[in-house]
């Protein structure tokens, strides 16, 4: 993928609320602010004194404003602890650990759902998934191909390849078919194509890499599936080459690591106070005890898919809004409300 760079509109906005009218008076174009936001305009075309100029509206660096990326891009799923703390990679190999029980294929259908309503189109490979639980998966996707040589002939006849997901069983990783498939995908001219890939037998979980290199990786917890709190995602463990290589807006690079230096104390704490009780714990380790138990609890989402068993209608939070959320719960903003108040529901 090519090196690129791009505006940090989420900074810009964020900084500058009335952008249009503050862009104005300072002499620059609203349509041509616009469009650079949009990428309509790429960054590399601007003048100079106009990132100047945005940059002095948004009090930051120029770097701060310029986004060097490496051509990644994220999709948002609206699903908080994915977006949060390993965004899905456009175009890239996402892979999903868990053991039986943990609510794997619940959220493999419900990303299924998301991502098909953002208009991707959905390919479930078929050939190793002989496990009856995926049959929901594969009535949700828009094909189901029974070998690589039907999805190339599939994908010949697809305009908009970039949008195209496909569903894979862990098993093309270990016979190695997933990468032919990808060098023949390479050799054709075609995108990078997003693959989930799934893992039904539940090895996983015991091997140190089960995938192979891989762009965003979610691990389950079943710690989380047993205090049933789904989606049960380690949030600590979770990874994505958009945060590692520090792609995505410092706001969200900040919060995540935040986040995450949160639940991992809260969960040592949890130790304590499941050993020994509060009363004996300092009150600054009691105090970050609970804000990470709020947060666990905000980081629970009702499904669309699981609505007809929930009674619950499923929630999608923007990326903004999760971040928003999150950010608000660590500094302590929602310090009067009990952690139930927080599980299942959308943004806060």
């Amino acid at each position: 993928m090519n090196t690129t760079i791009k505006l940090n509109a989420a900074l810009l906005r964020r900084r500058v609320p009335n952008l249009t009218s503050a862009a104005k008076a300072v002499g620059l174009r609203p349509a041509t602010v616009s469009n650079l936001c949009t990428g309509k305009i790429p960054v590399g075309r601007a003048e100079v004194k106009t990132i100047v100029a945005l940059a002095s509206l948004a009090n930051c660096t120029i770097d701060e404003l310029i986004i060097r990326g490496s051509g990644l891009e994220m999709v948002e799923s609206g699903i908080k602890v994915i977006d949060l703390f390993c965004p899905i990679v456009k175009g890239g190999k996402i892979g999903l650990i868990a053991r039986a029980q943990m609510g794997q294929l619940v959220l493999l259908n419900e990303l299924i759902f998301r991502l098909k309503e953002k208009g991707f189109t959905t390919i479930f490979m078929d050939e190793h998934s002989i496990v009856p639980d995926v049959a929901e998966a594969k009535e949700a996707c828009d094909f189901v191909c029974k070998d690589k040589d039907e999805i190339f002939e599939l994908l010949i006849k697809m305009d908009n390849k970039e949008e195209t997901i496909i569903i894979a069983d862990r098993a093309m990783v270990k016979t190695g078919e997933l990468y032919v498939m990808n060098d023949r995908f390479e050799k054709a001219g075609f995108p990078e194509i997003t693959t989930f890939l799934y893992d039904p037998s539940g090895e996983a979980v015991d091997e140190e890499d089960p995938y192979g290199p891989l762009d965003s990786l979610i691990p389950f917890d079943l710690d989380l599936a047993t205090r049933q709190l789904f989606p049960a995602v380690q949030p600590v463990k979770a990874a994505s080459t958009l945060l590692e290589d520090a792609l995505l807006d410092t706001n969200h690079l900040s919060i995540q690591r935040r986040a995450r230096k949160l639940l991992r104390r809260y969960r040592e704490i949890r130790i304590l106070v499941n050993n020994i009780g509060e009363e004996r714990i300092p009150d600054t380790e009691i105090e970050l005890y609970h804000r990470g138990q709020r947060l666990e609890a905000f980081l629970t989402q009702p499904f669309y898919v699981a609505e007809a068993f929930t009674n619950v209608k499923g929630e999608y939070v923007s990326l903004e809004a999760s971040l928003a959320g999150v950010q608000k719960i660590i500094d302590g903003g929602a310090d009067s409300l009990l952690p139930e108040q927080l599980k299942y529901t959308g943004k806060l």
